[in-house]
């Protein structure tokens, strides 16, 4: 399937559903989803397992997601690209938690048995730093204001996320967006901002 039509099947629709269903307005139903991720770089053993069932009958709206990285991956350098986890990573794993408001859910109860999990986590995924993937933003390993990016709050996310890339990309950012007029919560800052 195309791209496009896979963004289909990850919404939920049918199969053979029309692409025009992406220009139609969202149902006033509003959905919410907490997110993060790790890196997996050495085997995890059986209790790690274990404990990881304990926790998600514990959070009960969970949803995880392993994702297998070796082969083609292993034969890139980490620096050849902005995406550097590649040799030597087993898999990535994304937790989500996910509920509509109708649901009634305690959300910051939600939140935090999400972030527990998390937690009990860090002796069998990467460290110092803890790696986390891109596309699963995360605010809680690190985040600036929308209007403001410190470069030293920016460092902490940003190493997580691209890990030694990050300074050139730091230094992309420098030479295409000295101002910084493109900005999140967590983009990379220009070296100017180095406050």
């Amino acid at each position: 399937m195309s791209w496009i039509e896979s963004t289909l099947f990850w919404a939920g629709f049918p199969n053979g559903t029309s692409i025009e269903v992406l220009l139609q307005r969202p149902t006033s139903v509003v959905y919410y989803t907490k997110s993060k991720s790790d890196y997996v770089k050495d085997m995890i053993p059986k209790l790690g397992f274990e404990k990881l069932w304990e926790m998600m009958l514990e959070v009960k709206r969970i949803w995880l997601q392993f994702n297998p990285y070796g082969g083609r991956m292993d034969e890139i350098s980490d620096n050849d690209t902005p995406f550097p986890h590649r040799a030597g990573y087993r898999f990535l794993i994304q937790y989500s938690s996910n509920w509509k408001e109708e649901d009634g859910v305690d959300i910051e109860n939600q939140v935090n048995l999400l972030r527990k999990l998390y937690d009990s986590r860090a002796p069998y995924v990467s460290k110092n730093p803890r790696e986390a993937f891109l596309n699963y933003r995360d605010l809680d390993i690190g985040s600036n204001p929308s209007n403001f990016t410190k470069f030293q709050t920016a460092e902490i996310y940003g190493h997580k996320y691209f890990k030694n890339n990050f300074w050139r990309l730091a230094q992309v950012k420098t030479r295409v967006d000295p101002d910084n007029f493109f900005r999140h919560e967590q983009s990379i800052p220009p070296l100017n901002k180095l406050s």
